[in-house]
């Protein structure tokens, strides 16, 4: 199944405790850290390492941590976005639940290597478990000598904290998130300055995301060179997936990255294909806010060439025919899922989030959700369906932060490749409220996608 840097030892029991998570290796990397690397030797690791964001955006770590302002005597900051929001998104809560001193090792680390002397762990609201095995990890690691001051002896500080969010997805977006953090209502702010200028409490501040900061332990533990050898091309190293949806084994999985879709979804190793033996319809490769793909273009490329789950495989072809690796919130909808159904229900969720601050957004998001519900009940237009992709235009872009694009995608994709179905639930209302469009028209060429290898 691929090399495990994360989620090697997921297994072992007890390995959410301090103890046994020592016994297994951990906190090497802290050890080595402060005791043979300089934190502008650790920046450097991770630059070598490739690794790129694990929560959305995908932007290179090292270059990130690198823009980093280092006025003398202003204190710097590092936050851990762990405000999961994204539907079909989980994994980081699988890893703050089940291996907690993975995220507390990488905090340690990535603080030393920014020069961090107090760093803050943002978590979702609703996440209460998480927050109480989060805070027991931090005090077992503290009673340890691996925070508090002089960590190791080797003159550094470090005082982590944890602070629950309100249960607002536009926190997820780092400017609003350091908003809250700061007791404020979670805004996104305008840009620049950038956090890495004028970030919490207006100080240099990183965010990065629960993931991306766990990553940075096999970095340094095996150097950057070794885990920029894992995956394929820029896309380097492990990635946990959320797989949900119509699969026989739905769950979070480590891969390379450069794996296969198909063998991620068939392979008996992996999710096991879909589920009651129903045929692939469509996937959302990176949780909601990335285009959903049918089937067909979910295997293959429009070239015919197998598509990998990688960052430049999964977005190969623009929007037109292809979507983005995203948080890796992989959702497969079988044969009998409804796309109009599955749109507006993405829809309503980014019309309730929406922090309201940006006209577009605040509106398009609203009319959106009503459009679809429309259609959706029996009570569309023809018309409807082109009002839906004038709007989502007049949303994409012309936003504060990247919400706006994230309602907005969704719905241009949908209609991009289920224009048919859509169509469909206009002429017939009354049969659209009782039967699935199914793979209508689009049956053949995804049937040969799914069964020519399997």
């Amino acid at each position: 199944m691929g090399r495990k840097l994360l989620l090697e030892h997921i297994n072992v029991p007890g390995i959410n405790t301090f103890d046994v998570y020592r016994q297994k290796g951990g906190y090497r990397a802290v050890e080595k850290a402060l005791k043979t690397l300089t934190p502008d030797e650790v920046v450097e690791e991770v630059k070598k390492s490739g690794l790129r964001g694990r929560g959305g955006a995908g932007f290179p770590t090292g270059m990130k941590w690198s823009f980093l302002a280092k006025p003398e005597g202003v204190p710097r900051y590092l936050v851990c976005n762990a405000d999961e929001s994204e539907p079909g998104t989980f994994k980081d809560r699988y890893l703050m639940t089940h291996i907690p001193h993975a995220l507390i090792e990488g905090m340690i680390v990535s603080s030393f290597a920014l020069g961090a002397n107090t760093s803050y762990i943002y978590v979702r609201g609703e996440m209460m478990p998480q927050i109480r095995i989060l805070e027991k990890a931090i005090a077992e690691a503290k009673n340890a000598g691996f925070l508090g001051k002089n960590i190791l002896g080797s003159g550094y500080d470090l005082e982590l904290y944890v602070q629950p969010g309100g249960g607002a997805y536009i926190c997820g977006e780092e400017t609003a998130l350091l908003e809250s953090l700061e007791g404020k209502r979670g805004n996104p702010r305008i840009k620049p300055p950038f956090p890495a200028i004028a970030g919490l409490y207006g100080c240099p501040t990183v965010v990065n995301n629960v993931e991306s900061i766990a990553a940075v332990v096999p970095i340094v533990n095996d150097g950057g060179d070794e885990y920029a050898k894992i995956g394929i091309g820029r896309s380097t190293g492990t990635k946990l997936i959320s797989a949900s949806g119509n699969l026989v084994r739905p769950g979070v999985y480590e891969i390379e990255l450069g794996l296969p879709v198909e063998e991620f979804i068939y392979s008996e190793e992996w999710c096991g294909g879909i589920a009651n033996g129903k045929r692939l319809k469509a996937t959302v490769a990176g949780g909601s806010s990335v285009p959903i793909l049918p089937a067909n273009l979910t295997l293959k490329l429009a070239n015919g060439e197998p598509r990998l789950m990688s960052y430049e495989s999964l977005s190969e072809g623009g929007f037109a025919t292809g979507s983005m690796m995203g948080s890796g919130g992989f959702i497969a909808f079988d044969e009998d899922q409804c796309i109009v159904r599955n749109t507006w229900n993405f829809s309503r969720f980014y019309h309730h989030e929406s922090c309201g601050q940006c006209s577009p957004c605040r509106e398009g998001t609203g009319w959106m959700e009503k459009v679809l519900h429309r259609i959706e009940y029996g009570h569309g237009k023809m018309s409807d369906i082109d009002l839906l992709v004038d709007v989502s235009k007049k949303i994409e872009g012309n936003t504060i932060c990247p919400l706006g694009d994230a309602a907005a995608w969704p719905v241009a994709s949908a209609i991009r490749h289920f224009r048919d179905e859509f169509e469909w639930h206009v002429n017939e209302p009354v049969k659209s409220l009782t039967t699935n469009y199914g793979l209508a028209n689009y049956a053949e060429p995804i049937a040969k996608a799914v069964t020519t290898e399997n």
